[in-house]
C-alpha cells in the first residue's frame, strides 16, 4: 500500500510539472501583458468616436485574454485530483497551485469587470449622443 501511495504521489508530481509549464506561460502573460492592458482601459476617452475605437481594441485584447483564462482554468481542472490526496510531500505543490489559481481568478474577474464597464460606457455615450442629437434637432425646429 505504501508503495502504491508513493507511485501515485510521483505520478501527481509528474503531472503537476507538465501542467506547471502551462501555468507559467499563463502567469507570465497575465503579469507582462494582461494587467498592463487592463490598466490602459481605466481612463476611457471622452468622445463616442474615441470610445468606440477603444472598445474595438479592447475586444481584440479580450479574445486573447479570454483564451489565456480558458487555458489556465483547464489546467486547474486537471489538478483537481490533488484534493483527494493528503500526502505531506505534495504540500509545496498545492501552495504553488493555489497561488496560480488566485492569480488567474483575480485576472479573469478584472477582465469581466472591465468588459462590462467598457460596454456600459459605450452604451451610455451612445444614449447621450442620441439625446444631444435630439436636442439639436428640436432647437433647429424651434428656430425655423
Amino acid at each position: 500500500m505504501l508503495s502504491n501511495k508513493r507511485i501515485q504521489e510521483l505520478e501527481l508530481v509528474m503531472e503537476f510539472e507538465k501542467v506547471e509549464e502551462c501555468f507559467k506561460e499563463v502567469s507570465s502573460w497575465i503579469e507582462n501583458v494582461g494587467r498592463k492592458r487592463l490598466k490602459e482601459t481605466i481612463n476611457l476617452d471622452d468622445s463616442l468616436e474615441m470610445l468606440l475605437q477603444a472598445q474595438k481594441q479592447f475586444r481584440e485584447f479580450d479574445l486573447v485574454a479570454s483564451e489565456y483564462c480558458r487555458r489556465g482554468q483547464e489546467a486547474l481542472k486537471k489538478m483537481n485530483q490533488w484534493e483527494d490526496f493528503s500526502f505531506v510531500d505534495v504540500h509545496s505543490y498545492r501552495v504553488k497551485l493555489r497561488a496560480y489559481e488566485d492569480q488567474l481568478e483575480e485576472f479573469c474577474t478584472q477582465l469581466d469587470e472591465t468588459r462590462h464597464r467598457v460596454c456600459e460606457t459605450v452604451r451610455l455615450y451612445e444614449f447621450f449622443d442620441k439625446v444631444r442629437q435630439g436636442i439639436c434637432c428640436t432647437e433647429e425646429g424651434v428656430k425655423s
